[in-house]
Protein backbone atom coordinates (compact mmCIF):
# COMPACT_ATOMS: atom_id res chain seq x y z
CA UNK A 1 0.00 0.00 0.00
CA UNK A 2 1.38 3.77 -1.11
CA UNK A 3 1.26 6.36 1.36
CA UNK A 4 0.37 9.43 -0.22
CA UNK A 5 2.49 12.51 2.07
CA UNK A 6 0.83 15.98 2.10
CA UNK A 7 2.63 18.69 0.20
CA UNK A 8 4.98 19.42 3.42
CA UNK A 9 5.47 16.19 5.44
CA UNK A 10 7.71 17.07 8.14
CA UNK A 11 5.24 18.33 10.90
CA UNK A 12 8.05 18.53 13.48
CA UNK A 13 11.34 18.93 14.10
CA UNK A 14 12.81 17.54 17.66
CA UNK A 15 16.19 19.12 18.80
CA UNK A 16 18.41 18.69 21.92
CA UNK A 17 20.03 21.17 23.54
CA UNK A 18 22.19 21.78 27.54
CA UNK A 19 19.22 23.56 28.34
CA UNK A 20 15.55 23.67 26.16
CA UNK A 21 14.62 27.52 27.83
CA UNK A 22 17.63 29.40 26.61
CA UNK A 23 18.03 27.87 23.10
CA UNK A 24 14.50 28.27 22.66
CA UNK A 25 15.18 32.02 22.75
CA UNK A 26 18.07 31.44 20.51
CA UNK A 27 16.21 30.07 17.88
CA UNK A 28 13.32 32.56 18.08
CA UNK A 29 16.13 35.15 17.14
CA UNK A 30 17.46 32.66 14.55
CA UNK A 31 14.19 32.63 12.96
CA UNK A 32 12.70 35.74 13.18
CA UNK A 33 9.49 34.47 11.75
CA UNK A 34 8.95 31.38 14.64
CA UNK A 35 6.08 32.00 16.73
CA UNK A 36 5.88 30.18 20.16
CA UNK A 37 2.48 28.17 19.83
CA UNK A 38 2.68 26.47 23.10
CA UNK A 39 2.84 27.95 26.38
CA UNK A 40 6.62 27.13 27.88
CA UNK A 41 5.58 24.17 30.02
CA UNK A 42 8.16 22.80 32.61
CA UNK A 43 9.65 20.11 29.69
CA UNK A 44 10.08 21.99 25.97
CA UNK A 45 10.33 24.79 24.12
CA UNK A 46 7.67 24.91 21.30
CA UNK A 47 8.11 27.38 18.08
CA UNK A 48 6.00 27.27 14.67
CA UNK A 49 8.14 28.26 11.93
CA UNK A 50 6.65 28.21 8.59
CA UNK A 51 4.25 25.55 9.48
CA UNK A 52 7.11 23.14 10.69
CA UNK A 53 7.10 22.95 14.77
CA UNK A 54 10.95 23.32 16.04
CA UNK A 55 10.15 21.46 19.96
CA UNK A 56 13.46 21.94 21.52
CA UNK A 57 14.07 19.71 24.64
CA UNK A 58 16.97 19.02 27.24
CA UNK A 59 19.46 16.35 25.74
CA UNK A 60 19.99 13.82 28.09
CA UNK A 61 21.75 9.89 28.23
CA UNK A 62 20.30 8.56 25.32
CA UNK A 63 20.12 11.84 23.05
CA UNK A 64 23.31 14.21 23.48
CA UNK A 65 23.38 17.10 21.33
CA UNK A 66 25.78 17.90 17.98
CA UNK A 67 26.11 16.62 14.23
CA UNK A 68 24.94 13.26 14.73
CA UNK A 69 23.25 12.36 11.60
CA UNK A 70 20.27 14.16 9.92
CA UNK A 71 20.04 17.39 9.03
CA UNK A 72 17.08 19.80 8.64
CA UNK A 73 17.33 21.96 5.49
CA UNK A 74 15.68 25.27 5.50
CA UNK A 75 14.97 27.20 2.67
CA UNK A 76 16.32 30.73 2.45
CA UNK A 77 16.60 33.93 -0.07
CA UNK A 78 20.02 34.54 0.48
CA UNK A 79 22.47 32.36 1.70
CA UNK A 80 25.28 34.40 2.19
CA UNK A 81 23.32 37.23 4.59
CA UNK A 82 22.18 34.56 6.49
CA UNK A 83 25.47 32.58 7.33
CA UNK A 84 26.19 36.03 8.27
CA UNK A 85 23.25 36.89 10.18
CA UNK A 86 23.63 33.54 12.41
CA UNK A 87 27.07 34.06 12.59
CA UNK A 88 26.21 37.24 15.09
CA UNK A 89 23.92 34.96 17.31
CA UNK A 90 26.62 32.70 17.94
CA UNK A 91 26.38 30.04 15.27
CA UNK A 92 29.30 29.05 13.34
CA UNK A 93 29.75 27.83 10.05
CA UNK A 94 30.14 24.33 10.01
CA UNK A 95 30.31 22.71 6.22
CA UNK A 96 30.33 24.94 2.60
CA UNK A 97 28.90 26.63 1.61
CA UNK A 98 28.50 24.72 -2.06
CA UNK A 99 26.97 25.09 -5.27
CA UNK A 100 24.85 21.79 -5.81
CA UNK A 101 23.10 20.58 -8.52
CA UNK A 102 20.42 22.67 -10.37
CA UNK A 103 21.98 25.76 -9.06
CA UNK A 104 21.42 25.51 -5.13
CA UNK A 105 23.39 26.55 -2.49
CA UNK A 106 23.77 24.74 0.13
CA UNK A 107 25.79 25.11 3.80
CA UNK A 108 25.60 23.92 7.26
CA UNK A 109 26.04 26.22 10.50
CA UNK A 110 26.00 24.61 14.05
CA UNK A 111 24.00 26.49 16.36
CA UNK A 112 25.59 27.36 19.99
CA UNK A 113 24.97 23.73 21.23
CA UNK A 114 26.65 22.11 17.81
CA UNK A 115 23.29 20.98 16.18
CA UNK A 116 23.51 21.29 12.50
CA UNK A 117 21.41 23.67 10.97
CA UNK A 118 20.97 23.52 7.19
CA UNK A 119 20.54 26.41 5.00
CA UNK A 120 19.08 25.96 1.33
CA UNK A 121 19.35 29.00 -1.34
CA UNK A 122 17.25 27.67 -4.48
CA UNK A 123 18.69 28.61 -7.85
Amino acid sequence: MRTTLPENPIVSVLLHVPDWRTATVWYARAFDTAVRIRPETDDYGHLDIGGVALEIVNADDKVGCGPAGSVVYWSVADLNAEIARLSTLGATLYRGPLDIDGGDRICQMRDPWGNCIGLRQRA
